[in-house]
């Protein structure tokens, strides 16, 4: 089919009520939706809206049932709503270490490129309203062997059958059971304007092409391998092709044997019966009678579960690389305790939406799953860092405090502060819990869940605990709160000045560490980190008990930060600014310096610098004028030059 074919069949719809945004929005809502079952091409609502319908209609026709198969994902996604950081976070994701062949870096490719420019291909997206994003898995990646030369012959074939030249660059990844390929697509077309692909396109026309493409390099496949192929569903403890022709052949609930006879379904005789059996001792299938079986209604959803859990179990025992533990799938609605240990792999559960997961070697002598929350970034744990993961579906006790100091719904900040003042402990500033529990009180403003009547006056609900907790469960996607303890490995904490996770473990007498695993390297490592402390003259032990010097954190923090602001006057000729408990820093934030106690960032005024405990929340704030209060190791930043919201 010609491109001036295409053109004639192209619907051309009136001037809409409201002109641009709208229309455009409409047709990517119903292109969004092509993921779901495929009706047949040109029947569905909207089908001829966008390039490619027709050669959608008329894709596939060469195809048989001996054909090679090919999975294809899509994901659409509204830039306007995502961001620009959308696009530089899943380029990085899909460029990851370890995705190559070899467990090298993946390497970003384009039509005529080996060695595509991903900061240009970011550049020159930034005004797109949309993306396409695509995962390509040939079910016979291994024998294709060049995916990178299949992709291309691929996406030219989509160039034809669309009617532009494409814009585009993917990354082959080599790192799972299935070899696969991501495509990111820019959602404009040669003239530069919003490229609107048909929902029957996307879930029809594209798989159709990609088979043609694969059967036509490696052949039809033999009956032997597509029985060898469903022989292997039989058994398997997962969703398979052999459940969906179960799900096809049920009538009223109700599979009978004696359809297996009939032509279409003669060589799969064996296999269907197989397969009920095997579905029967798993308890989601029974034959009411001979010949006669019920598949429950349950039995896709119980499936596809337990597929995932296979998939985690899996991924769960190569990043374990052999070691011995018993596994665990963190549950934050469920487990209401905390895991603490160290990063033993990570990866993404899902690389169409970029959520990530990491497997955590724990000091409890398990090792763990945990989803991680959405839009988080899998740089901020490396490989042998210590983490501390909670599920935070807990009230607050901030959200308790506020509750129960308010008087008729209405709380107010100089009555906390003459509380907190009656009970005021030498190492708890009064003032900065007040300024805590109103941080808080912002967070939830914003949510809509309080108001603010004046100056140190808030209207709070009757419910704020549970509505504060519902708040948390969906900010943190899910309720998983994973906090980076150290981004060093145990064994580089030794020997080291500087306020460690280590010297944590000693002040808390190291407890709830298992003798298995993790735990146990942990009580090693730490009778090593003693017997240092014990010669910086920190650290004395008296027979069994080992004491440690007053404010020990302190101390080391402060040595560590006196060194490396010496190494910053020295690069930069500015004066060293040390900051005093509760005094109040402004400057523009230049850099964020990360040390064995933690990260800091700089703040520079001009005349000189000073480091102050880094957040998550600034890091988008890079040279801009910030402020900050430091009070006994903790910090709130304050955004912009003027008194405002802060963030603790």
């Amino acid at each position: 089919m010609s491109r001036s074919d295409d053109d004639d069949f192209r619907a051309r719809p009136g001037a809409p009520k409201q002109r641009g945004d709208a229309f455009i929005n409409q047709v990517l809502r119903q292109a969004s939706k092509a993921g779901g079952k495929a009706r047949k091409a040109g029947n569905r609502p909207g089908s001829r809206l966008g390039r490619g319908h027709v050669a959608a209609r008329f894709s596939g026709r060469s195809l048989t049932p001996n054909a090679r198969r090919v999975t294809i994902k899509t994901r659409l996604v509204n830039l306007a709503k995502a961001g620009l950081r959308s696009i530089v976070t899943h380029l990085r994701y899909i460029e990851r270490e370890g995705v190559g062949r070899s467990g090298e870096p993946g390497q970003a490719y384009g039509p005529m490129t080996d060695d595509a420019d991903l900061a240009a291909f970011e550049e020159r997206g930034r005004e797109d309203r949309h993306q396409f994003r695509f995962i390509l898995s040939p079910e016979d990646a291994e024998q294709l062997d060049d995916l990178r030369t299949y992709t291309r012959h691929l996406m030219a074939r989509m160039e034809a059958d669309l009617g532009t030249r494409l814009d585009w660059v993917a990354v082959d990844h080599w790192n799972t059971d299935n070899p696969h390929t991501h495509v990111v697509l820019r959602g404009k077309d040669e003239t530069g304007r919003d490229l609107i692909i048909s929902r029957d396109y996307i879930g029809q026309g594209m798989r159709n092409r990609a088979s043609e493409l694969a059967t036509e390099w490696l052949g039809p496949r033999t009956e032997l391998e597509i029985q060898r192929s469903l022989q292997r569903e039989v058994d398997q403890e997962r969703w398979t092709g052999l459940d969906r022709t179960l799900q096809r052949e049920a009538v009223d609930g109700q599979v009978l044997v004696q359809r297996f006879a009939e032509l279409r379904l003669q060589s799969q005789r064996q296999l269907l019966i197989g397969r009920l059996q095997r579905l029967q001792r798993m308890g989601l299938a029974s034959e009411s009678e001979p010949g006669v079986w019920a598949v429950h209604a349950d039995a896709e959803t119980t499936l596809r579960a337990m597929g995932e859990r296979g998939d985690i179990v899996r991924t769960m025992q190569r990043a374990m690389g052999g070691q011995q533990r018993e596994l665990a799938v963190f549950q934050p609605v469920e487990d209401g305790r905390t895991v603490v240990g160290r990063v033993a792999g990570k990866g993404l559960a899902d690389e169409l939406y970029d959520k990530g997961y990491l497997v955590i070697d724990g000091t409890n002598g398990k090792a763990h799953y945990v989803t991680l929350p959405p839009r988080s970034e899998l740089e901020l744990y490396p490989a042998g860092a210590v983490v501390e993961v909670k599920g935070s579906t807990d009230v607050r006790a901030a959200d308790r405090n506020i509750a129960v100091l308010a008087v008729d719904g209405i709380y107010r900040t100089d009555h906390h502060l003459a509380v907190a003042q009656g009970q005021a402990t030498p190492d708890r500033d009064p003032g900065e819990l007040v300024a805590a529990h109103v941080r808080r009180l912002e967070a939830l403003r914003r949510a809509g869940i309080v108001e603010r009547m004046a100056e140190g006056v808030w209207r709070v609900p009757v419910n704020l605990a549970g509505q504060g907790r519902q708040y948390d469960a969906q900010r943190l996607g899910g309720g998983v709160s994973v906090d980076l303890k150290s981004h060093l490995p145990i064994e580089r904490q030794t020997r080291v000045i500087g306020a460690t996770w280590l010297d944590q473990q000693l002040i808390s007498g190291d407890k709830g560490l298992s003798d298995l695993g993790f735990g146990a390297e942990v009580k090693d490592v730490l009778r090593q980190r003693a017997d240092f402390l014990s010669e910086q003259g920190l650290a004395e032990r008296r027979g069994q008990r080992l004491i440690l010097a007053r404010n020990l954190l302190g101390t080391l923090r402060n040595r560590e930060l006196a060194q490396t602001a010496k190494d910053i006057a020295a690069e930069t000729g500015l004066e060293h600014r040390p900051v005093a408990d509760g005094e109040r820093i402004s400057g523009v934030y230049r850099r964020s310096v990360m040390l064995f106690s933690g990260r800091y960032a700089m703040l520079d005024d001009g005349m000189g610098f000073s480091l102050v405990p880094w957040k998550p929340v600034i890091e988008q704030r890079l040279g801009q004028q910030l402020a900050a209060t430091v009070r006994g190791g903790g910090v709130s930043w304050e955004i912009g030059r003027q008194r405002g919201p802060t963030v603790g």
